[in-house]
C-alpha cells in the first residue's frame, strides 16, 4: 500500500559496503531503527583524519541513559507472602519471588546488600524467539506497545522479541544493564556472578559487564559444549558461554581464595573409606585390606581405578607416600632420629623438605611422616586424598611459630577447572522430563553441572546465599539442593521469576516450543495451578526437593528443601495524599487508615521486614498476648502487632516489653489517640530501652 522506502534500501546498500558505519538509533515514534554513523562514513571515504566528536573507548547504545535512570529510580512496591504456594513457610531459608526481577532486586537491596555470594543467571538470548523483559523508557513507546497488545497494564512485556525487530542489541542491552547494575549491590565483597549466554549477545554482554563490574574483575569466560548439530549448514555451534565476574577480584586474591574440585573418582574412594570405617572402627589394617579389594573389584572404566595408589589408611583417610626431599636440591640437612633404631635417618640427596628440625618434628607429631623399617633410608611424607581437618592441626600445634602450613605437605585429589567443559544438553532435558512427567521446558540448564560450579566457587563459605533472578526452569534451585546433599553445605537460594502467561506464549510459539507450552499448561491445570511460567518453576522445586530427600545426602546437610513464596505487588499503603483543595467532606472517612483494605497483617509484616532490612527468611512465630495477635521474627529480633481500632493499650505494651524485642512495630490506627501513642513510646523507653519502636 506504500511506495518503496528508499532510505532503508540505501542504508542496506551502504551496510554491504561499510558494515562498520551501520548503527542503531531511536526514531520519532520511539522505536529502534537502523541508521548510518555519518562521521564514520566520512572517515571511510577520506584519506585524511576527518574532524568529528572526540574519540573515547566506551560502550554506548540508544536507551543507555534511560536504562541507567530505570536502575536508579525508586519504586512504590512491596513483597507479599503467599503461604499456600510455599513449602515449609515457617522454617525454610529459601525464597521464591514472583514478579518482575528488576522490581525484586530493588526491593531486596536493603535486606541483602552485600550478602549474596553467588549469582547465576541464564537470561534471554535475544534469538528472535525468546521472551524478554522490556522496561518503560518513554511514554510514547509504552503507549505504542500497549496499543499493539505487546504490554499489559503494569508495563510487563507480553510477546517475544521477534525476528522482524531485527534482533536489536540496544533493546537487549537496555533490558540487562539495569538488572546487572542493581544486582551488583547485592554481591558480597567476595561475591561472583556467572552469566550464561550465546554468540548473539556474548560480545555485548562482556562489554556491559566490564561497565558494571569493572574490566579488572573479569575472572573467566567458560565454554559449555552441549553437543553437535548435524543439520547445521556451515559449522555446528553447539556451545554456550558462561561469563564469570567477581565483585572484587583483588580481595579474593588477598584473602587467598583458591578454587579446586575433586578429581573424578576421589569422592567414591572417600565414601568407601567412611563405609569401611563404620564397620571396622579404627582397625586401619583391616580397612586397608578391604579397600584394596574394593579397588580390584572396580571395572576398568571407573574413574576411581586410577587412584588405587591411595591404598594406605590412617585416621585422616586414604593416603599414599610422597617424596620428602627439598624441591630443586640444596635443602637443609639435620638429624632426624628413627623411632625404633634411635639412629639418624639417611638424609635425602636434595636435603629435607622442611626448613627446620622443629617443623620436621611438628609434621611427625601430626602423623604426616612415615618411617621405613630402619634408619638406612629416609622416611617419606603422607599424601592424603582429602585435606586434614583444621581442628586436628590446631589441637596438636599449640605454638604459632610461622612454620609451613600442613596443606603444603598434603596432596589432595583435586584439580582446577578448565575453561572448557562438555555435558550433553539432552541429559538435562531427559532428567527434567522424568522428574516432572512431561517436557515442560525446552532447554533447561543441567542442575548437576551448576551444583559442581556452586561447590567450586564457595570453598570457604558453607552457608552461602545463591541467587538466580531469571529462574526459568529453576535449575539453580535444584542445583543448590544437589550441592548441599552431595557436599554437606547448607547454601540457601533466592529465585526470581516473572509470572509470564503460558497461554499467551503458546499463541506465538511454533513447533517444539508450542508442544512444551502445552505440556506445561496441562500439568498446571491438572494440579489446579495458575497457568503462568513461575508456577512451573515452583512445581519443579517441590518435586526436586522431595527427590533429594528420597535419595538422601550428606550428614551435614540440614535438608531444607522448602521455599517461602513472596510476590511483588503495589505498596500496602493506600494513596491518601491529596492537596487541601482536592479533598471533599465525603472523602474524610477514607483517610482514617493509611493501609489498603485487602492487605493482611502478614503482608504488613513483610513490608516492615523490607523497610528495616531484616532477613526475609527468619523464622516467624505468632502468639497471643492480652488477646492480641503478635508476630515474633527470629525470636526477639522483631515483634509486630497490627491490631486496629484502638486495641493497643498501655497494659498490653507493658506485657510486650517483658519480651525485650530489638524492634517493635504497631499499626498507627491501633492507638486510641495520640496521648496513648506517646505513652507507649515512653513505656518502652523505660522498661525496654534498647527496643526501637516504629508505627506504620
Amino acid at each position: 500500500m506504500h511506495s518503496p522506502n528508499f532510505t532503508e534500501e540505501n542504508i542496506a546498500k551502504l551496510a554491504a559496503l561499510f558494515p562498520g558505519c551501520v548503527t542503531e538509533s531511536i526514531g520519532e515514534d520511539g522505536t529502534l531503527k537502523k541508521a548510518i554513523d555519518f562521521d564514520q562514513l566520512k572517515q571511510e571515504l577520506s584519506t585524511n583524519i576527518v574532524e568529528g566528536p572526540q574519540e573515547r573507548y566506551h560502550l554506548n547504545w540508544p536507551g543507555k541513559r534511560e536504562a541507567l535512570l530505570t536502575a536508579n529510580a525508586p519504586i512504590a512496591k512491596t513483597l507479599r507472602p503467599c503461604r499456600e504456594e510455599s513449602v515449609d513457610f515457617d522454617s525454610t531459608e529459601n525464597l521464591f519471588i514472583e514478579g518482575d526481577n528488576l522490581d525484586a532486586l530493588k526491593l531486596l537491596q536493603e535486606t541483602y546488600l552485600s550478602k549474596v555470594k553467588m549469582i547465576y543467571i541464564d537470561p534471554p538470548y535475544n534469538t528472535g524467539k525468546d521472551f524478554i523483559y522490556k522496561d518503560n523508557f518513554t511514554v510514547l513507546k509504552d503507549e505504542y506497545e500497549k496499543a499493539a497488545g505487546e504490554r499489559d497494564e503494569t508495563g510487563g512485556r507480553l510477546v517475544s522479541n521477534p525476528e522482524s525487530r531485527g534482533r536489536y542489541h540496544s533493546d537487549w542491552l537496555s533490558m540487562i544493564y539495569p538488572r546487572l547494575s542493581v544486582a551488583r549491590h547485592l554481591l558480597c565483597d567476595e561475591g561472583l556472578i556467572l552469566i550464561s549466554i550465546d554468540d548473539t549477545e556474548q560480545a555485548s554482554l562482556r562489554k556491559v559487564c566490564d561497565l558494571v563490574f569493572g574490566e579488572q574483575n573479569f575472572v573467566a569466560q567458560l565454554v559449555w559444549e552441549k553437543g553437535r548439530k548435524n543439520d547445521a549448514k556451515f559449522f555446528s555451534v553447539g556451545h554456550e558461554y558462561m561469563l564469570v565476574y567477581a565483585r572484587n577480584i583483588v580481595l579474593l586474591r588477598e584473602r587467598g581464595e583458591i578454587w579446586r574440585e575433586e578429581k573424578p573418582g576421589a569422592r567414591d574412594i572417600w565414601d568407601e573409606f567412611l563405609r569401611l570405617k563404620k564397620i571396622h572402627g579404627e582397625d586401619y589394617r583391616t580397612i586397608e585390606k578391604d579397600l584394596s579389594q574394593w579397588y580390584s573389584d572396580l571395572p576398568k572404566s571407573h574413574p576411581a581405578k586410577k587412584w588405587a595408589r591411595y591404598k594406605r589408611v590412617d585416621k585422616y583417610g586414604p593416603w599414599r607416600d610422597r617424596d620428602i626431599s627439598w624441591p630443586g636440591g640444596d635443602g637443609p640437612r639435620y638429624h632426624v632420629i628413627h623411632p625404633k633404631t634411635k639412629q639418624p635417618c639417611a638424609i635425602p640427596e636434595a636435603g629435607w623438605r622442611f626448613a627446620s628440625p622443629e617443623e620436621m618434628q611438628r609434621q611427625i607429631k601430626l602423623g604426616l611422616v612415615e618411617f621405613r623399617e630402619d634408619h638406612t633410608e629416609p622416611p617419606f611424607r603422607k599424601a592424603h586424598i582429602r585435606p586434614i581437618p583444621e581442628e586436628s592441626v590446631d589441637e596438636e600445634n599449640n605454638n604459632d611459630n610461622g612454620t609451613e602450613d600442613v596443606d603444603d605437605n598434603v596432596e589432595f585429589a583435586t584439580q582446577v577447572r578448565g575453561s572448557y567443559f562438555y555435558k550433553q544438553s539432552q541429559v538435562a532435558v531427559k532428567y527434567l522430563r522424568g522428574l516432572m512427567g512431561a517436557k515442560v521446558f525446552s532447554n533447561p540448564k543441567d542442575h548437576e553441572e551448576l551444583a559442581r560450579l556452586i561447590e567450586y566457587v564457595t570453598p570457604n563459605d558453607r552457608n552461602a546465599i545463591i541467587m538466580d533472578f531469571f529462574a526459568g526452569s529453576a535449575s539453580t534451585a535444584e542445583a543448590v539442593f544437589k550441592a548441599n546433599a552431595t557436599f554437606g553445605s547448607n547454601h540457601r537460594f533466592i529465585m526470581v521469576q516473572l509470572p509470564e502467561s503460558l497461554e499467551d506464549a503458546m499463541k506465538s510459539a511454533t513447533g517444539s516450543a508450542k508442544k512444551t507450552a502445552q505440556a506445561a499448561m496441562k500439568m498446571l491445570k491438572k494440579n489446579g495451578r495458575q497457568i503462568v511460567l513461575s508456577e512451573v518453576s515452583k512445581e519443579r522445586i517441590r518435586l526436586a526437593g522431595m527427590n533429594a530427600i528420597e535419595v538422601g545426602g550428606h550428614e551435614s546437610w540440614n535438608k531444607d528443601i522448602g521455599f517461602r513464596v513472596l510476590k511483588v505487588d503495589s505498596s500496602n499503603m493506600a494513596d491518601i495524599y491529596y492537596t487541601p483543595d482536592a479533598v471533599e467532606q465525603k472523602q474524610l472517612s477514607l483517610l482514617t487508615d493509611n493501609i489498603k483494605a485487602d492487605r493482611s497483617s502478614e503482608d504488613l509484616l513483610f513490608q516492615v521486614l523490607l523497610d528495616w532490612g531484616v532477613d526475609l527468611t527468619f523464622p516467624i512465630t505468632k502468639e497471643t498476648i492480652e488477646n492480641r495477635e503478635v508476630f515474633f521474627v527470629d525470636n526477639n529480633a522483631l515483634a509486630a502487632c497490627f491490631v486496629k481500632n484502638g486495641q493497643i493499650t498501655e497494659d498490653f505494651c507493658k506485657e510486650l516489653t517483658k519480651r525485650q524485642p530489638l524492634r517493635v512495630v504497631f499499626r498507627d490506627s491501633g492507638f486510641k489517640d495520640d496521648s496513648v501513642k506517646i505513652n507507649v513510646e515512653q513505656i518502652f523507653k523505660l522498661m525496654s530501652p534498647h527496643t526501637e519502636v516504629k508505627c506504620i
